[in-house]
């Protein structure tokens, strides 16, 4: 979800950062300072996947880690730590991979701000912390496209358990009926609802509960069947943010045989040799800059590349592995064809609907008035307690077309299953500026309304053969028939939400061009001027069966057509899922470090 971003919290970011120490432990800056060039295993990225697998792996004291993350520390960045804050880190900062999309042909030609995470904790540290895990369909589909019943929810479902575990609120609340503790694990992340309860969490309920059909009310979300309105869960702990740097890597940074190297950008895989005429990947060149010297590190048993969905094929593609047409064009010598890197690139296209209430508690002055953010940061500083130890999104739900949509009689249902939604709706209780600035005076109520299921495909391109040269990225947003009828959809679904009895007196007016947008017409034009990404790319180099002729990773996540290389992060996703992105690209690593220990 694409959120607010406030001017009073990036002065306070900038003012109040806490330095971190980098030089501790196994934590180091400069390749000068790596013990050894030669481990078992090199991890690219330390992002959601890329820290569970160094993690796993290093549970065996006989393996050798060193995972190299392009980005700086989390500690002591609060922009990160604070859940309120989390807006503070995007579109730019410092802890982002600062890019942009090619132009958006169904947008209006719109270049929109495409940031991901460059810290530790990769964008599990910059996300807006909602954690979904998607329905039980979703992996069933998986298992299906690759032909792999290891993908199943019945097999995968001990790597969700092992991944994350229920903490209560910070408040300590009691949240009974509103999460379901059997349906969660006993892993290292940290999920939770809401730490202060807001105006909208009991009218959001009460509104579901008493809609019928319409606005089913899911008690938990994880249950495996995501369909229906509930509170959010958020990755948070305590107060603070629960990323894979805070809940894999820094619990485990003291391990004597895992090393991490940060603020060195992977420049290329490099061929170390041939086996039975397959190429064998297994070295890493990087460097800290453009100019700086390059430094190569040797994988005994394996390179696995967790840069992300943009980063990943942009690195394939670098090292000679993708559409040798292309590549060739950019001077960069094939070695392994595969068309597919780069290619079907799928994410959530997200849009703000607003609401003008009669009300003083929304978070709008908050983000207008100093005294008032300046408390509210101080009590977080002191307790973790408040606004600023609650994510951005209060509720949260997913919602389904019907099944006799006139939308189907062109397009086969988009949907994992039953259990998925199409479209969904993220509440905030205030403006969340997204393509509109907030209003100097009102108070307001946000539903974000996103496409979950999209049928859009895209793709990430080189733009050059330099390694510090920003790819080309186009998620093509909205550029079917069937991603328009579904925001169309959740934008009716939205209003009717808000026109239900418990919100009457609440809700003033809609406000804003989607707002005012009167028909269908009209809504779908305001749309091509209000969309921008939820940043949950997926799917550019995804996994298919071993032999097909279409993907670029087995089941195995083993890259096709080369030795001692296998991706681990949402770019191997076959389908992007009805969820955010986060809780599945765990489920995956877990999956992922189970099959390399397997394999050594």
């Amino acid at each position: 979800m694409r959120c607010f971003r406030s001017v009073r919290a990036q002065i306070a970011l900038a003012v109040l950062v806490a330095t971190a120490n980098v030089a501790n432990a196994a934590l180091y800056t400069d390749a000068s300072q790596l013990p050894t060039l030669s481990y078992d295993f090199v991890v690219i990225g330390a992002g959601a996947a890329g820290n569970v697998i160094a993690t796993r792996l290093t549970e065996n004291p006989n393996f050798s880690v060193l995972v190299i993350e392009a980005g700086i520390s989390n500690q002591g960045v609060l922009g990160v730590e604070v859940p309120f804050l989390a807006p503070s880190n995007l579109p730019n900062s410092s802890v982002t991979w600062n890019y942009s999309t090619t132009p958006q042909a169904a947008l209006n030609d719109r270049v929109l701000t495409y940031s991901r995470g460059r810290v530790l904790g990769g964008s599990s540290s910059i996300n807006f912390l909602t954690y979904t895990r998607g329905s039980d369909d979703e992996y069933n589909r998986w298992a299906a496209l690759t032909g792999d019943q290891s993908w199943a929810w019945n097999n995968v479902e001990q790597y969700y358990l092992k991944s994350s575990r229920l903490v209560p609120p910070v408040d300590g609340h009691n949240t009974t009926g509103l999460v379901i503790p059997a349906d969660h694990g006993v892993g290292p992340v940290e999920i939770s609802l809401p730490g202060m309860p807001t105006e909208l969490d009991e009218r959001v309920v009460n509104t579901s509960q008493s809609s019928g059909a319409q606005f089913p009310f899911n008690e938990d979300i994880q249950s495996g069947n995501s369909v229906g309105v509930g509170i959010a869960q958020s990755t948070i702990g305590g107060g603070v943010r629960s990323s894979s740097a805070t809940a894999y890597l820094e619990p485990n940074i003291n391990r004597t045989n895992l090393h991490v190297l940060i603020d060195n950008t992977v420049t290329r895989l490099v061929q170390s040799g041939s086996t039975k005429g397959t190429p064998v990947f297994k070295q890493v060149e990087f460097a800290p800059s453009t100019s700086a010297k390059r430094t190569t590190v040797t994988a005994k048993n394996e390179v696995v590349l967790s840069a992300g969905s943009v980063n990943t094929p942009q690195i394939l593609m670098l090292s000679g592995i993708g559409d040798a047409n292309e590549l060739q064009s950019l001077g960069i010598k094939p070695i392994v064809n595969l068309p597919d890197v780069g290619q079907h690139l799928q994410d959530h296209p997200i849009m703000s609907n607003y609401f003008v209430v009669n009300s003083n508690n929304t978070f709008d002055d908050v983000l207008r008035n100093a005294t008032i953010s300046d408390a509210d940061l101080a009590q977080w500083m002191a307790n973790k307690t408040g606004l600023f130890g609650n994510a951005p999104a209060n509720a949260v739900a997913f919602l389904r077309l019907p099944a006799n949509d006139s939308i189907f009689e062109s397009v086969p249902d988009p949907a994992a299953g039953p259990g998925s939604g199409h479209y969904e709706m993220l509440w905030a209780d205030g403006f969340a500026a997204t393509t509109l600035a907030q209003p100097a005076t009102g108070h307001f109520v946000t539903i974000n309304t996103a496409v979950v299921s999209p049928t859009s495909l895209g793709s990430v391109r080189l733009a050059s053969a330099d390694p510090f040269v920003f790819p080309l990225i186009n998620p093509n947003f909205f550029n079917t028939s069937f991603d328009q009828a579904a925001m169309l959809a959740a934008v009716h679904a939205a209003r009717d939400f808000m026109a239900a009895p418990p919100w009457q007196g609440f809700v003033v007016s809609r406000f804003g061009p989607v707002g005012t947008a009167a028909t269908d017409a009209d809504i779908v034009a305001a749309a091509r001027d209000s969309i921008v990404t939820i940043w949950h790319p997926t799917s550019s180099a995804r996994m298919s069966p071993k032999n097909a002729s279409w993907g670029v990773v087995d089941p195995q996540l083993l890259v096709k057509g080369v030795s001692g290389l296998r991706i681990v992060d949402a770019s191997v996703i076959p389908i992007i899922p009805s969820a955010h992105t986060v809780a599945p690209t765990y489920i995956l690593a877990e999956h992922a470090a189970d099959m390399i220990k397997a394999a050594w």
